[in-house]
């Protein structure tokens, strides 16, 4: 009977391997905004690395707060978001326990559902000296479009800038930073 289990287990994972890949935060939030009506997010590197920042700061502190590194405004604005959002948390050694800790509080559900929000970020650090998990997310809209010279009918987007030298430095819940 043993052996069985163990078989059909191993099907499983084998076989489905959509039921044994754990989400990334993005589907996550993407899921919790569809049933409540809005649009799905999409992880972006600029806010991931935001939020990477600030959870560092915070664990490095031992601190929970949004200005640790400055206003969020001056933190948010590489970003070149119209609209942004963030959460933070710490107690946490996992994502879903943090995002439902959001999900239940009236203000970070409401940033959660940020309308036309498509671009999230999402970090962890562990303070070294408690060992307690800090968590932060930042949430926004599409780059902000500037306007076009008068006379010109031309539309760009303002983007952070790639640089060729960035790769996967860091791997936090299958997000590369």
């Amino acid at each position: 009977m043993k052996s069985f289990l163990s078989l059909c287990l191993w099907l499983v994972v084998c076989l489905c391997p959509v039921l044994a890949r754990a989400q990334s935060p993005a589907e996550m939030i993407s899921s919790f905004r569809a049933q409540h009506g809005e649009g799905r997010v999409t992880t972006d590197a600029t806010l991931t690395r935001i939020a990477h920042d600030q959870a560092v700061a915070m664990a490095a502190k031992n601190q929970l707060d949004h200005s640790v590194l400055g206003s969020f405004d001056a933190r948010v604005n590489p970003a070149g978001a119209g609209r942004a959002a963030e959460n933070i948390a710490y107690g946490y050694d996992n994502f879903p326990k943090t995002l439902d800790l959001w999900i239940n509080s009236s203000g970070h559900r409401r940033n959660l559902l940020l309308p036309n929000a498509s671009r999230v970020g999402v970090a962890s650090a562990r303070s070294s000296s408690t060992g307690r998990t800090y968590w932060a997310m930042v949430i926004a809209g599409d780059y902000e479009r500037t306007k076009p010279p008068k006379g010109s009918k031309q539309v760009t987007t303002t983007k952070p800038k790639a640089h060729a030298a960035d790769g996967c430095r860091l791997k936090i819940l299958s997000i590369c930073l």
